[in-house]
């Protein structure tokens, strides 16, 4: 359904000014009107784009009326006629031919590549980056550089430093790609990342339940863990694998240890080990340094009890961090028992 155009003074149709820019660069034609583009952003030639997709049917007398001021000779012009092909043609050479493709696809309203990307910009980032981790490093780069840079910037912050500043080294040095490759990147991306969206999204909400109930008091852990276990035993099994408390760093790796360990201050940690029992105490210092093992001994054999308060917050503090440590990708939590679980 057509929708009537207001009229101008002397009866003829008024065009919104957007119209009249996609107008006066079609009459202009390619030559005249490149020299204009290159001043336009992209969003601005987007809009201009549909616009003049739109426009249909411009008369000599309206288009006289717009450019009298500027080329008389534009009086009497032949009518033009907006379409995509005519904006494709005036666009061609102009930009690169990945950018028309994406501007004109949108303005047909069919892009399914474009709408690949914006649906996975909405995946969450940890998410994705779990994802991207597994892909090969060029493919990870050529995703990032087509979704939103605010979503590729949240992502990038989950990834390990030396992947994410590959990643940054491919982006910068990407070459055109060819059509068939892109399709086909988009096609493996839809199947096996968004066809499963559901189930991502499902496994990602149990991960934000997890980091919530990672943050509370230890009885209040239990007591929520415990009302589920009775109300959604499914849900409470998920959560209990993705939970990690202070006594379950005795299931990281050494080298997990290790690292944690290097970034806790002496005597954050002597107060965390207060109280602890005496295996569970050696594994941990098992990871440190002979150096600072002895300084740690000799702090926790002839120092003054500490508040239980106190000892909650500094146990608290190392689990955030190693809970921070491996959202980064620079630890793994959870691995799994193995022989070398406890060091003596």
């Amino acid at each position: 359904m057509s929708v009537p155009v207001p009229a101008a003074r002397g009866g003829l149709p008024r065009l919104r000014a957007v119209d009249e820019v996609a107008t006066l660069l079609l009459a202009m034609g390619k030559p005249a009107a490149g020299r204009l583009l290159k001043y336009f952003d992209e969003d601005e030639i987007k809009l201009i784009t549909r616009s003049a997709v739109k426009l249909g049917p411009v008369s000599p007398a309206l288009l006289d009326s717009l450019v009298d001021a500027f080329v008389s000779e534009f009086s009497h012009g032949a009518n033009l006629l907006g379409t995509v092909q005519e904006v494709e043609k005036l666009l061609s050479g102009l930009l690169p031919p990945e950018q028309i493709a994406d501007i004109l696809a949108e303005v047909r309203g069919n892009n399914t590549k474009r709408s690949v990307w914006e649906r996975l910009s909405g995946v969450s980032e940890t998410v994705l980056a779990s994802y991207l981790v597994k892909e090969h490093p060029q493919t990870a780069a050529l995703i990032l550089s087509k979704i939103k840079p605010s979503t590729a910037a949240k992502v990038m912050g989950h990834l390990p430093q030396p992947l994410r500043n590959s990643l940054m080294r491919r982006m910068l040095a990407f070459k055109p790609i060819v059509d068939d490759t892109l399709r086909a990147i988009e096609k493996i991306i839809n199947d096996d990342l968004m066809v499963n969206f559901a189930r991502n999204a499902g496994a990602d909400t149990h991960a934000k339940i997890a980091d919530i109930i990672n943050k509370m008091e230890r009885e209040q852990m239990d007591d929520v863990l415990s009302n589920l276990t009775e109300s959604r035993p499914k849900s409470a099994e998920i959560l209990k694998g993705l939970l990690f408390t202070f006594e379950d760093i005795v299931k990281l790796t050494p080298r997990a240890r290790t690292t944690l360990f290097d970034a806790v201050p002496n005597d954050r940690l002597v107060l965390a080990l207060k109280g602890t029992p005496a295996e569970f105490r050696e594994t941990i210092l098992g990871a440190l340094s002979a150096r600072v093992r002895r300084m740690i001994e000799h702090e926790l054999n002839g120092g003054e009890p500490a508040a239980q308060r106190d000892v909650l917050e500094a146990r608290r503090t190392i689990t955030d961090l190693a809970l921070d440590m491996a959202g980064r990708g620079e630890i793994e939590l959870n691995a799994g028992d193995s022989d070398e679980t406890f060091v003596r």
